[in-house]
C-alpha cells in the first residue's frame, strides 16, 4: 500500500497524540509468529543440497495467497499450471507462479509430487461450490454458539478428507463445541485455524488508500513486522488514519521504505540541525527525503534550498560542500 500521496508534515512527539494510541497499530506478539506452509522440506527426503541445474519453482496456494518454493525434476512446468504438493495442512493443489534462479536452503523447499490432472481440477472446482455452503453453515453455527470470532475463509483439501476454517478473533476462543457441530454436519475432519488481521487482508484482498491492491495480496505474501519507530524515522504524522491500512495495522510500505530512510538519515542533516555555509550558521527547517531537498534559514531570515548531496559531516558538524 503505497503512501506516496501523503504530505510530509512537521515532526510531532508521541505526547502530542495521547488520545490516539497508535501503539495499537503495531503487530501483536502472537501475530509476528509465522510458520512455514511447507510440512517437510526436501531434507526430510534425504536431499541435503540442490545442484545448480535443479529447477526450482515458486508456488502459490489460492485460498491463502501464501507462496513457497518447490522442486520438480521431471518435465518443466509452465507458469500458471497446477501441481499437487504437500503442505502443513495436507496434500493440496498449488499454482506455479514461475521458476526462480536462486538456490535457497533445502529445508525451505517442498517437493512437487506431480502435475495436477483434469480430475484434480474438476474436483477443485466442485470443492469451491461446497466451500461456499460450508462458509454459510459455519457462520450460522458461530452465531448460534455466540462466539466472538470472524470467519474468513473455508477450504477443502484436495487429497485428504479435511476442511479448513480460518478465522480471526481478538482473544483465544473455545470452539470445541463448534467443532463437534461441524463434524456432525460434514462427517469429516475439521480444523479451525486462527489467523491475524494482516493475514485476513492477504486472503480477502481489496484496494488500499493508494488505489492499488493490498501489498500483502498483490505484491508479497511475506508479512514483515512494522513498528512505530519506522513511521517516526520517516517523519510521518502520528495520525493513525494516515499510517494504518484497512487491516488496522501499520502500512506495509513503512517496512518496504525503512531501509531507504534509515540510510538517508545518516547522509542528510535533520530538522533543527545547524549547518556551516558561507561563513554563516544556518538552521535546517525542512528535509524532504524523497526529493532530496533541504531547506535552511539563517538569523537574518534568509531562506535557501540545497540538494542533499551538497552536505557532509566532519567532526560531528554539518557543512555544505563548495
Amino acid at each position: 500500500m503505497s503512501r506516496a500521496q501523503f504530505p510530509r508534515t512537521q515532526r510531532n512527539t508521541m505526547s502530542d497524540f495521547e488520545d490516539d494510541d497508535i501503539s495499537q497499530l503495531e503487530d501483536r506478539p502472537e501475530e509476528r509468529e509465522t510458520s512455514s506452509i511447507i510440512s517437510e522440506g526436501i531434507k526430510s527426503l534425504g536431499i541435503e543440497s540442490i545442484t545448480p541445474d535443479t529447477p526450482i519453482y515458486r508456488l502459490r496456494l489460492s485460498y491463502s495467497r501464501e507462496t513457497f518454493l518447490a522442486i520438480y525434476r521431471d518435465d518443466s512446468l509452465e507458469s500458471g499450471s497446477m501441481v499437487i504438493v504437500p503442505t502443513r495442512y495436507g496434500k493440496d493443489l498449488a499454482q506455479v507462479i514461475g521458476p526462480v534462479r536462486k538456490s535457497p536452503d533445502a529445508a525451505d523447499i517442498a517437493w512437487i509430487e506431480r502435475p495436477a490432472t483434469k480430475e484434480d481440477l474438476d474436483k477443485a472446482r466442485n470443492n469451491q461450490g461446497q466451500e461456499k455452503e460450508a462458509f454459510r453453515i459455519c457462520r450460522e453455527k458461530i452465531q448460534n454458539h455466540q462466539l466472538d470470532m470472524k470467519l474468513v475463509q473455508v477450504h477443502y483439501l484436495l487429497e485428504e478428507p479435511k476442511i479448513l476454517f480460518f478465522f480471526t478473533a481478538d482473544n483465544r476462543v473455545d470452539f470445541r463445541e463448534l467443532v463437534k457441530d461441524l463434524v456432525s454436519v460434514f462427517k469429516t475432519r475439521i480444523e479451525l485455524r486462527q489467523i491475524g488481521v494482516r493475514d485476513e487482508a492477504r486472503v480477502v484482498s481489496g484496494l488500499g488508500i493508494c488505489g492499488r491492491g493490498y501489498c500483502c495480496h498483490a505484491v508479497s505474501d511475506k508479512l514483515k513486522p512494522v513498528s512505530i519507530k519506522m513511521a517516526k524515522e520517516q517523519n510521518l504524522s502520528f495520525n493513525s488514519m494516515k499510517i494504518s491500512g484497512p487491516c488496522g495495522r501499520l502500512l506495509c510500505c513503512l517496512s518496504y521504505e525503512h531501509a531507504f530512510y534509515s540510510e538517508q538519515v545518516r547522509r542528510v542533516p535533520q530538522e533543527g540541525s545547524r549547518v556551516s555555509h558561507e561563513n554563516t550558521t544556518w538552521n535546517v527547517t525542512e528535509v524532504n527525503m524523497v526529493t532530496g531537498q533541504v531547506k535552511m534559514s539563517d538569523s537574518d531570515g534568509r531562506l535557501i534550498t540545497l540538494p542533499a548531496d551538497r552536505f557532509e559531516r566532519v567532526e560531528n558538524r554539518w557543512w555544505v560542500k563548495s
